[in-house]
């Protein structure tokens, strides 16, 4: 009897196992679901926060210094990074001149666009500055087509194409067009695209200039935000800001630097919660829920700040970002 007894308790043993492994598998797969479905519904919110509330504080406010605006956020991420980094939270390279002065170049661009996207959305309604946002990918297409030698298949074409239509038409059903406000979408499309064709030069570089080899995404943040303080000061100079800011009565008003810290906060949560979200899924993922994450953004926009549109004009926004998830999932197949 012995024997079968022990043999009784292994068989027990074993579905006790095996219900323990099922559990376990199943509680980890719902973990991971979780934080995938957590971090992408984190990065949705912050990104989509920090446009409007950037248009909050330059058209409600009517606050004229967007180089300002920018600076003192970069400041936030500069003081919130440095703090996790000396807590041990989080590592980051040592800014060395070396380092510096490889990644120069990339920061000009970094704050260009910064600037150029501050002062396009003053005068242009969030969701025109969605459409309008398109145009970057097609420029970067053309940019990896003659910098890369990379092809295309037409179905990326076809949604470029797209998106170039959707924004013509959307410009020209803007019942609050403002021809400033599209000039400076217009470079800083350029500038955005310019942007990620030449970090994906420059990262390979400023690696081997680093002490440990590499460059994550924290150093990265830390190294952009840092040497923007010093260019920022300088164009806050050139572009006579230092006059308006001596006499806004705004400067005066608590509710208004908790609006502008919260900004800056915000700043930093969308690269934290977009790291977050692509470590948690992919970049097919990542690319496909920034393409979706447009519309109620959109939405948003046009309810939250009133906007006066068309019915050709709501047609133009909503073709336009169905042309954005359209290139999401063409680029999505292109890479499998």
């Amino acid at each position: 009897m012995k024997p079968f007894e022990t043999n009784e308790n292994d068989l027990e043993s074993g579905k006790l196992d095996k219900d323990r492994d099922k559990g376990t598998r199943s509680n980890r797969v719902l973990k991971i679901h979780n934080q995938a479905l957590l971090s992408g519904l984190a990065y949705c919110v912050s990104s989509c926060s920090m446009i409007l509330i950037n248009k909050f504080v330059l058209s409600s406010y009517d606050f004229n210094a967007g180089i300002s605006l920018m600076l003192y956020q970069n400041l936030i991420s500069v003081i919130i990074v440095s703090m996790l980094s000396f807590l041990g939270v989080i590592h980051t390279e040592p800014l060395t001149w070396r380092l510096v002065k490889v990644w120069l170049p990339v920061n000009v661009i970094f704050v260009g666009m910064l600037i150029t996207s501050m002062f396009s959305l003053k005068y242009i309604n969030v969701a025109m500055v969605t459409v309008l946002k398109n145009v970057t990918n097609v420029i970067t297409a053309l940019g990896e087509m003659y910098l890369f030698s990379k092809h295309h298949d037409s179905r990326v074409w076809a949604a470029l194409f797209l998106m170039i239509i959707s924004a013509i038409s959307g410009g020209i059903t803007d019942i609050s067009f403002h021809a400033i406000g599209y000039a400076w979408q217009l470079v800083n499309c350029f500038l955005t695209a310019s942007y990620s064709l030449t970090l994906r030069r420059v990262m390979d570089t400023a690696k081997q200039v680093t002490k440990s080899g590499n460059l994550n995404e924290f150093s990265m943040v830390l190294l952009n935000n840092t040497l923007s303080l010093p260019l920022g000061f300088l164009l806050i100079v050139v572009f006579n800001e230092v006059d308006y800011l001596s006499r806004t009565p705004l400067l005066r008003l608590p509710t208004f630097w908790l609006v502008m810290t919260l900004s800056g906060v915000l700043g930093l949560a969308i690269s934290f919660t977009s790291m977050w979200f692509l470590h948690q899924t992919g970049a097919t993922t990542y690319s496909l829920v920034g393409s979706l994450n447009k519309i109620p953004l959109s939405v948003a926009g046009i309810l939250l700040f009133k906007v006066p549109t068309s019915l050709e004009n709501s047609a133009s926004i909503f073709f336009g970002l169905l042309a954005g998830v359209f290139f999401a999932r063409a680029k999505m197949r292109e890479r499998s």
